[in-house]
């Protein structure tokens, strides 16, 4: 699978969706590389993504 966006041009909202979620879960990225995360902090933010994500469509779903 690759990692690039679907489309491009949203791909500010997406960090700034992903500093949220990770805020959120007391992970603390920075801009650019984070590979000194631990697979626990980068699961944890990627959890709350989806999670956020469901929500978002749930809500929308049921008007």
């Amino acid at each position: 699978m690759s990692n690039k966006n679907l489309v491009p041009e949203a791909k500010s909202a997406l960090d700034k969706f992903k500093m949220e979620a990770a805020s959120e879960v007391g992970v603390n990225l920075k801009q650019g590389y984070n590979g000194d995360l631990t697979s626990k902090q980068a699961g944890s933010v990627g959890g709350q993504m989806v999670k956020k994500m469901i929500e978002s469509y749930e809500n929308n779903i049921k008007g």
